[in-house]
C-alpha cells in the first residue's frame, strides 16, 4: 500500500468533512475560552479575599478541559476513528511538533505539569527567573504575571524545567513581610524589640492571627532589624511593608535611637 493510500485511509474525504461544524466548535471552543479569562477573574475579585485563592486556579483547568474536550470533538471529524489511524496521526503530529516547534512543545508540556503540579496558580506572588510579581493567568504556553511596578511579564512555563520558582505565599492569602532597620549599635536592643513590635501589632494591615518577630543581627557598621509580620492580603504587601517602615521610623526616632551613620557603601566593604 502506497503512502498515498495509506493517507486516504486515514483522513476522510473531503465530501466526508464537515467543515462548517468544525468551525462551529472552535468557534464555540474559542467563546468559552474567552469568557472564562473574564469570567473566572471577576468572579474571583468580587468574592472575600479568603475565597480569591480558591477560585482563581480553576481558571487554566477549566480552560485546559475546553481544549482537550475540543480536540476530542475535532479529530474524529477528519480522521477515520479507528485505533490504528488515531495512533498514526497522534504519533505523526507528535514527532513533526517535536522537531519543528520543540521549545513550544516543552512549554505546552511544562504548562500541563504547571497545571496539575501547582508550582504557581493565579494569584500567587512568585519569583522566575528573576522577575517577581502576582500571576495573573495560566495559559498553555506562559504563565502572565503583573511585577509591582504595574508591567505585564510573559514567561514560558519551560522554565520550571531550569529554574527554580520562589512561590511566596503558595495558594494563601496572606505572605510573609519584611521591613528592614539599621541602627546604630549604641542602643536598648530590649527596647526596640518592644517598639518594633508594637509598631507591627499596631498597624492596619497586620493580620493578628499569624506571627509577628522581631530578630536582629549585629554587624561592623551597627545592628540590622528585621521585622517580620503577615498582611492581611498579599496585595497590601508593599503598603504594609511601608507603614511598618514610616511608623518603625517615627517610633525608633521617640526614644532617641540612631540609623548608623555609615554609608551602604562602606556598610557593603565592613559586611
Amino acid at each position: 500500500m502506497t503512502g498515498e493510500s495509506q493517507l486516504i485511509n486515514v483522513v476522510k474525504s473531503l465530501k466526508q468533512i464537515s467543515f462548517l461544524r468544525i468551525l462551529f466548535v472552535i468557534a464555540v471552543a474559542w467563546t468559552l475560552l474567552r469568557l472564562i479569562q473574564w469570567l473566572v477573574p471577576w468572579v474571583a475579585n468580587r468574592m472575600p479575599g479568603r475565597f480569591r485563592l480558591y477560585i482563581l486556579p480553576f481558571e487554566p483547568i477549566l480552560r485546559l478541559l475546553i481544549i482537550v474536550i475540543t480536540l476530542i470533538l475535532i479529530v474524529p471529524m477528519v480522521v477515520e476513528p479507528t485505533p490504528q489511524n488515531l495512533i498514526a496521526i497522534l504519533g505523526a503530529a507528535g514527532l513533526a511538533m517535536g522537531f519543528a516547534f520543540k521549545d513550544y512543545v516543552s512549554s505546552l508540556i511544562a504548562g500541563i505539569v504547571a497545571v496539575c503540579e501547582r508550582p504557581y496558580r493565579p494569584g500567587d506572588w512568585v519569583t522566575i527567573d528573576g522577575t517577581y510579581g502576582e500571576i495573573q493567568s495560566l495559559g498553555l504556553r506562559a504563565v502572565r504575571l503583573v511585577t509591582p511596578d504595574d508591567t505585564m511579564v510573559t514567561i514560558p512555563h519551560k522554565k520550571i524545567w531550569d529554574t527554580n520558582i520562589q512561590n511566596a505565599n503558595a495558594g494563601k492569602r496572606d505572605l510573609l513581610c519584611v521591613a528592614d532597620f539599621y541602627l546604630d549599635p549604641d542602643h536598648d536592643a530590649a527596647e526596640v524589640r518592644h517598639k518594633l513590635h508594637s509598631v507591627a501589632l499596631t498597624s492596619s494591615y497586620v493580620q493578628l492571627e499569624r506571627p509577628i518577630s522581631v530578630v536582629l543581627s549585629e554587624k561592623p557598621w551597627g545592628t540590622h532589624y528585621k521585622l517580620k509580620a503577615y498582611p492581611i492580603d498579599g496585595r497590601d504587601q508593599f503598603q504594609f511593608t511601608s507603614d511598618l517602615t514610616v511608623r518603625g521610623k517615627a517610633a525608633l526616632r521617640n526614644i532617641g535611637v540612631r540609623p548608623t551613620r555609615l554609608w551602604p557603601s562602606e556598610k557593603s566593604s565592613a559586611s
